[in-house]
């Protein structure tokens, strides 16, 4: 969980996990495209394994997390199954590093 502060001063822990997704055959992109649009999706991308999407989120709580899982995620028909890896520290690199000048796009299709 990281602890993030408020205005006041007051701070909350907000909870980033990595969600992964299977989804049916086709529908990476259109899928991707939908879920970056939610306000908890920081950045998702179609991936090539086991899973075919994975995304990164943010909620204040455990309990938001777990509606946005629900209500927001697993009602999408083309989604198959979800696995979330809740995230217990994060590290952060170098915020301009791109050493192979790889193509960052985030779910345009191109």
């Amino acid at each position: 969980m990281n602890v993030t502060s408020v205005g006041s001063g007051v701070s909350l822990l907000a909870v980033k996990a990595y969600v992964l997704f299977k989804v049916s055959s086709g529908s990476e992109r259109d899928i991707c495209k939908k879920i970056v649009e939610l306000d908890e999706v920081l950045e998702a991308s179609v991936i090539y394994g086991e899973y075919d999407l994975v995304a990164k989120v943010s909620a204040q709580d455990l309990g938001q997390l777990e509606e946005f899982l629900t209500e927001k995620i697993r009602t999408m028909p083309s989604i198959v199954l979800t696995s979330t890896m809740i995230v217990a520290r994060e590290y952060k690199g170098k915020s301009e590093r791109n050493p192979h000048n790889v193509r960052q796009e985030q779910c345009e299709g191109g």
